[in-house]
């Protein structure tokens, strides 16, 4: 069977903060693309369900067997292939067999899977791999090719429920296509927590987690937002028409304490005058006390009615918060050369010359293992080139898709004041807030933080860097990074006016920029 479910779920972080409260939900044979603002709790459910974490209530079932590949993937550099592909006791065990072996042990680990070489080749040829040698080790394939080593270890496995956090990440074009196919040939329940539009295109279902729900819609990417589009524009009816009705009942209620206030003159001028005897004054003042007190009490209920279907209404409306940069204001003078590359060879044997100058937008491209990142690191002054000569001329920040710029064992606000010694407390609280860091969650430990946190706490480190950056140089920025935040990146980067080199396989985002020019490796 492939499917799962999750019943009653509660799940609470060790400082007291509660993430799920009674979660439930299930999910069949089929894709789900699994989606929410970064920080609701995506990679964490995964974790709950494959069991790396523990809910403090509820439960969870799962109808087969469960493979999956984490965000964070990180493999061992001087690892076999095969044993990144979960294969390499099968190929002993057959290796020991066709040696003339007849121990049980070497049989019950082969089992059925006498073709696992020829399973493992085709597999890593349909993602693009037939390169990668079996007995190669890890630290001579790229980072992508190593996520797609990950991917194919859990396409071996043929589990029935296969769970998949952010797997295009770090992947380049060509890479992503084939995982399209692989995912879409795939028979079990798949679940995806994904950023990549094109890859949620490709799903049956959608789930959104929001504040510690999952709400199930039917089909891709497009028809989710569509189905929210209708529920929008249905809530800001309701929201029109209780901010109308509550303006009725405030009038009525207005209405009503002039009417009040002129049977109490009256009242008062019929005392005053004596013009019936005192015991019937008497109580017909009382009575219109009573009646007045009646009246305007209904008004007032009216009035609270009519606001809480307006809470309720606004409760409905989307109010989802999104970063807000504010990039540092570095004018670079149109021609200044900010860095210079000469003759500069690197590892992977490319050879460049050229001088970047602001404000330039630089994409650079090129496949998996082309040297983007090396080029990146080369400038940053954390790799020496092969050969050559690389001089940067100006303020320069990085931030590698690694997001190593944070020490884990600090607060967000920590290590952001470590390379702004300059700034006062309030000063880089106010540009915390900015990246949805607001109050004590600026003192949160970063090595709690999810991967889309990790980013903005990382992205926020680089921009109040002092000196700030004339050049800016991003490796893949939209990694874990949701769709209304990768916006606001674009936006913020088409209005940095210093010089942005930027490499990224994301071609959506890629073109919401303003490219001047292109490097290709």
């Amino acid at each position: 069977m492939s499917s799962f479910a999750v019943s009653a779920l509660s799940f609470t972080w060790p400082n007291g903060d509660v993430l799920f409260d009674g979660l439930s939900f299930t999910a069949n044979a089929g894709r789900t693309g699994l989606i929410g603002a970064n920080g609701t709790g995506k990679s964490t459910l995964l974790k709950l369900i494959v069991g790396e974490l523990t809910p403090a209530s509820g439960s969870i079932s799962t109808g087969g067997s469960v493979g999956y590949l984490r965000q964070d993937l990180t493999l061992d550099a001087s690892a076999q292939v095969d044993k990144v592909l979960g294969i390499a006791p099968i190929r002993r065990a057959l290796e020991a067999i066709e040696r003339g072996s007849t121990d049980p042990d070497d049989y019950a680990v082969a089992g059925n899977d006498w073709d696992i070489n020829e399973r493992a080749v085709a597999m890593l040829g349909q993602l693009g791999l037939s390169h990668v040698d079996l007995d190669r080790r890890v630290g001579e394939i790229s980072g992508g090719e190593a996520m797609l080593l990950g991917i194919a270890g859990q396409f071996l496995t043929r589990p029935g429920i296969l769970l998949l956090d952010e797997p295009t990440n770090n992947l380049d074009v060509l890479a992503r296509q084939r995982l399209y196919a692989a995912i879409s040939k795939y028979t079990g329940a798949v679940i995806i927590i994904s950023h990549d539009r094109a890859l949620l295109e490709l799903t049956d279902h959608i789930a959104e987690l929001r504040d510690g729900e999952i709400t199930m819609y039917g089909g891709n990417f497009s028809a989710y937002e569509e189905a929210v589009t209708a529920e929008q524009e249905a809530a800001e009816r309701m929201v029109r028409s209780a901010e109308a009705e509550v303006r009725r009942q405030k009038r009525e209620l207005i209405e009503a304490r002039i009417t009040l206030d002129r049977r109490a003159r009256y009242g008062q001028k019929m005392w005053d005058t004596k013009r019936e005897p005192k015991i019937v004054m008497g109580a017909r003042k009382r009575s219109a006390q009573v009646s007045a007190g009646k009246y305007r009490n209904m008004h007032q209920e009216k009035l609270e009615q009519a606001r809480e279907r307006l809470s309720e209404a606004e409760e409905a409306m989307r109010d989802d918060g999104v970063i807000r940069i504010s990039l540092p204001a570095t004018l670079v003078p149109s021609g200044r050369t900010v860095a210079v590359l000469e003759e500069v060879k690197l590892r992977n044997g490319v050879t460049l010359t050229r001088d970047i100058r602001g404000p330039e937008r630089i994409a650079v491209l090129g496949p998996n293992g082309s040297g983007k990142t090396t080029l990146l690191e080369t400038l940053a002054g954390l790799l020496p080139p092969v050969a050559g000569e690389a001089e940067v001329r100006v303020p320069t920040r990085y931030l590698p898709q690694r997001l190593d710029v944070l020490d884990g064992q600090l607060s967000i606000a920590a290590n952001v004041a470590r390379v702004a010694p300059a700034a006062t407390d309030n000063e880089i609280r106010a540009l915390l807030a900015r990246f949805l860091f607001r109050g004590g969650r600026a003192d949160q430990l970063t090595s709690s933080l999810s991967g889309g946190e990790r980013f903005r706490a990382a992205l926020a480190t680089v921009l109040l860097a002092q000196p700030a950056p004339q050049l800016l140089m991003l490796d893949e920025p939209t990694n874990n990074l949701d769709l209304a935040s990768a916006r606001q990146l674009s936006q913020a980067l088409n209005a940095y006016r210093g010089a942005l080199l930027i490499a990224t396989h994301d071609l959506a985002f890629l073109s919401s920029l303003e490219i001047t020019d292109r490097i290709v490796l």
